[in-house]
């Protein structure tokens, strides 16, 4: 049986180093490639050998797709590909494919140029990477080979940020990267089409909780900034350069706007004129108020908002600076909370969510005594403030995602152990569904069943419509049940589609032909065949005179499609054969069994007897019981009640409508 088997290397029961195997149809996919903000040893990047500790990841590898630029999900590339060893392609966006290598040079310089780690990857190797990168459209699907294509959708999040649709033939798999289901002041909601995938693998950094309203949230935190500035004290914003820098930054200069405040606002050299230009480069990116403005007024060029100059941060007076990195791991945002700590008028705010193991995190936990390089203790006395202004969906908005997908599994990852179990039980509860949460390095694998898509004629559709339509109202089918559907499979090309029999012939150039089921009776009776028929007729014209009985000139008798035939028996003169022959006509006429009818035989010593259709008899038609099969191989019939003996033949069971006697 087909299945499909996940592996996390990273993001498995944790936040950071995004990293998943993905095995679906005999491909082998690697979602993200990420780091780990928490950690400056091995533990920093994926353990690749669980993909193969032997050769190079080429020969293991169909592709890579990478989801956004932030360093948790592309930290490791250069390192994976130009270090470890793979030539294959890696899947972006365009706006990721722009701002990755930036982020990677800058994450470079901090590891290398200032903290002098070894066995790090080099600019040129960044370089040779990003020329492995293939740009990918939104909603455009890319075939990666004549089985696998791949599929993206708009995540929100941050610029460029995807979620992204694995398909191998009727397999597939949605990978959501991180996404936001609400919209914000630069960005829209992610979406994705009721595409019903195999299985989902989303995110769960806030999987047990749900915000409270977003302007709460921004009145709340103009109101901690204004204060902290008012008394005189410093506010520090620890960002990352793309994403949730640019909605606090729009924030805080419409509120300086319409307050007239004089506090200088700074924000890292540098990465303000970066931002501005992939915004304008990649304005379908962001929300439709920005799109619409774009043109009359750029909401990226700030009157406000000045470049930071690193001597400012001894200036006295108040200010409010945005720093990178957003965790406080590394950089000039640690650099400037080591200068600000020690003083309790000032304040940090931290806008997102923070990994363990970095300063962020710990302060946020309530240590107030961090011990940093050099064993060196800073106490902390400057107020520690959190408001989430993270740009991942919550509770809510995964539980609306899975929803909209309506995949058959869900798989957790990026995300606390505990959370992950919490909302695991909400989406088994609610949705019904089977849902993962494996830890990194361990393998779930799920079965799929095999299907394969059928297209229907629209003539087909029209015709079983008008059919049910018909109907009394108390036989109506039930619209939300499943239907059987009658028609003709025809194969072309590899696609299948099932089409009304009379198109089907017609397609095709065939003639119809119509096959008819023969059973015969013994009768003893002396007269001629055709006094015999004549007596049949009679009998059938005065018992069912709401139907068409015919005697035809070569004396066979007709009801409605049935035929009926006498002829003598080859070896006795005293006994009739009676030949009782019919099509299947699944007909809805009025007065006309509407029963579903399941063609089934018994095998006799000489061929197969099938049932008489049940559709085709009068409702409310007598029956009567013949034994054994209806063939010329033996037969006990009943006629008029009284069974007479068979001189060959095992005993069986068959049913015929007693008016045809």
């Amino acid at each position: 049986m087909p299945e499909i088997r996940v592996t996390p290397l990273g993001a498995g029961q944790d936040v950071g180093r995004s990293c998943i195997l993905v095995s679906i149809g005999g491909k082998n996919v690697m979602l993200d490639c990420g780091m780990h903000m928490g950690f400056s040893d091995d533990r920093r990047f994926p353990d690749f050998s669980y993909i193969t500790r032997h050769g190079r990841l080429t020969d293991f590898l169909d592709c890579v797709i990478i989801s956004h630029f932030h360093l948790d999900h592309c930290g490791a590339l250069p390192y994976f590909s130009e270090m470890v060893g793979y030539d294959g392609p890696i899947y972006m966006t365009q706006p990721t494919q722009a701002i990755c290598p930036i982020l990677l040079e800058d994450y470079r310089k901090i590891a290398v140029d200032k903290k002098g780690e070894a066995n790090f990857f080099t600019s040129q190797m960044i370089k040779d990477c990003m020329k492995k990168a293939v740009a990918v459209h939104l909603h455009q699907t890319v075939q990666v080979d004549d089985e696998l294509e791949i599929k993206a959708y708009y995540a929100g999040h941050v610029l460029g940020a995807a979620m992204f649709q694995i398909k191998v033939g009727s397999e597939s798999v949605v990978y959501t990267g991180d996404y936001n289901m609400t919209p914000d002041r630069h960005l829209g909601a992610a979406w994705i089409d009721k595409c019903r995938p195999n299985l989902l693998i989303t995110e769960s950094t806030y999987a047990t909780t749900i915000r409270d309203s977003k302007r709460c949230r921004e009145r709340d935190f103009l109101k901690k900034v204004h204060e902290t500035v008012e008394r005189g004290g410093k506010v520090l914003i620890p960002v990352f350069a793309l994403g949730r820098a640019q909605e606090l930054c729009i924030l805080l200069e419409t509120f300086w706007e319409r307050m007239d405040l004089k506090a200088p606002i700074y924000f890292s050299t540098g990465l303000t004129e970066k931002a501005n230009h992939y915004y304008k480069l990649f304005i379908p990116w962001t929300n439709q108020k920005i799109r619409k403005t774009f043109v009359q007024r750029n909401m990226f060029e700030f009157k406000h908002i000045k470049a930071f100059d690193r001597a400012f941060a001894d200036s006295p007076g108040p200010m409010v600076v945005f720093a990178t990195p957003g965790m406080l791991h590394a950089g000039q945002s640690l650099q400037i909370f080591r200068k600000w700590a020690g003083n309790e008028k000032n304040m940090v705010i931290m806008p997102g969510y923070c990994v363990q193991g970095t300063v962020g995190h710990k302060i946020l936990s309530g240590q107030r005594k961090l011990e940093l390089e050099g064993r060196q203790v800073l106490e902390v006395k400057m107020q520690v403030e959190y408001m989430s202004f993270s740009a991942h969906a919550d509770a809510k908005g995964i539980m609306q995602l899975v929803g909209q997908a309506e995949p058959e599994n869900v798989l957790l990852v990026h995300g606390e152990a505990k959370k992950m179990e919490f909302l695991k039980q909400k989406i088994e509860q609610e949705f019904r569904l089977s849902c993962y949460m494996p830890a990194n390095g361990e393998t779930v694998t799920l079965p799929t069943s095999p299907s394969i898509p059928v297209g229907i004629s629209l003539g087909l559709l029209k015709r079983e419509m008008a059919q049910a339509t018909a109907l009394p109202p108390g036989l109506l089918p039930d619209a939300k049940k499943a239907r059987l559907l009658h028609g003709t499979l025809i194969m072309k090309d590899s696609t299948f589609r099932l089409v009304s029999s009379e198109q089907a012939l017609k397609e095709l150039g065939l003639a119809e032909h119509q096959l008819r089921f023969t059973c015969r009776v013994h009768l003893h009776d002396p007269r001629k065949e055709q006094e015999m028929a004549m007596r049949v007729y009679s009998h059938l014209k005065s018992l069912l005179k709401d139907h068409c009985v015919q005697h035809l000139p070569d004396g066979s008798v007709t009801v409605e499609s049935i035929l009926i035939q006498a002829a003598a028996h080859s070896e006795d003169p005293g006994t009739k054969v009676l030949l009782v022959s019919w099509t299947y006509q699944p007909l809805l006429a009025s007065g006309y069994r509407t029963k579903s009818w399941e063609a089934t035989s018994h095998l006799c010593s000489r061929r197969a007897c099938p049932r008489p259709p049940e559709a085709l008899l009068p409702a409310g038609a007598p029956w009567l019981q013949l034994q054994d099969c209806v063939c010329a191989s033996g037969l006990h019939c009943v006629l008029h009640g009284q069974p007479r003996p068979s001189p060959v033949g095992s005993p069986g069971t068959r049913h015929l409508p007693g008016w045809l006697l």
